[in-house]
């Protein structure tokens, strides 16, 4: 909001923010309640607007698994329709060209499918050629197997919460925006993988799993 006032005061015309799916006053996911309100100044502030809510990064999904091979986090059966951050930056390089057609415009960027997370664990084991596998933790579980990082409990509630918004199907809906947008398809899990081996590099090596990268 700060950025946003100085926006304002430094006559800039239009904004194009990156925002999350689920934004709302009550999203499950803790850090979409602060993007609503952040929305909800733009919106107030006078200034031409765009959001673009992007879903979680699929670029992230290998970081949550441990270096036990396995992913954990209370989201049950739900679903998500996790977006390649590339394709963020396509759609974004779109509008920024022509912010006067999207004036006004909230998009949802998503990936191609939705998927849950016994099938993001199987989908990693299947292009590392290693077995991963997914346990739905509960409540309890998941604040105890991230209480170890040190991390603030603002910062513990997110990472929780991303999780129990997948489980609720809050990120589940899937858009057409990063074809209709961008001009191209929305890279899936599988292909974004085999495009960045990179992002695969600490589960080859067995690494000490990374912190929820949800923010």
């Amino acid at each position: 909001t700060t950025f946003i006032d100085a926006a304002v005061k430094a006559g800039v015309k239009h904004v194009v923010y990156t925002s999350f799916v689920a934004a709302a006053p009550d999203s499950t996911f803790t850090l979409g309640r602060d993007h609503w309100v952040t929305e909800e100044h733009l919106r107030a502030s006078g200034l031409r607007w765009t959001m673009l809510r992007d879903n979680l990064y699929a670029d992230f999904l290998p970081s949550l698994v441990g270096g036990d091979r396995v992913l954990r986090g209370p989201a049950g059966a739900g679903r998500v329709a996790a977006v390649a951050i590339d394709d963020v930056a396509d759609v974004a390089q779109a509008v920024l060209r022509d912010p006067a057609a999207h004036q006004g415009m909230v998009h949802d960027l998503t990936g191609p499918t939705a998927v849950s997370m016994a099938e993001v664990a199987a989908t990693l084991g299947a292009v590392t050629g290693q077995a991963v596998s997914y346990v739905d933790e509960s409540l309890d579980e998941a604040y105890a197997s991230r209480a170890g990082y040190g991390a603030p409990d603002w910062q513990l509630e997110a990472w929780v919460s991303t999780y129990l918004a997948i489980g609720l199907g809050e990120l589940a809906t899937v858009s057409d925006t990063v074809l209709g947008v961008a001009g191209h398809p929305a890279t899936s899990l599988p292909a974004l993988l085999h495009r960045r081996p990179d992002l695969l590099a600490r589960l080859r090596t067995g690494a000490g799993q990374v912190a929820d990268q949800t923010t």
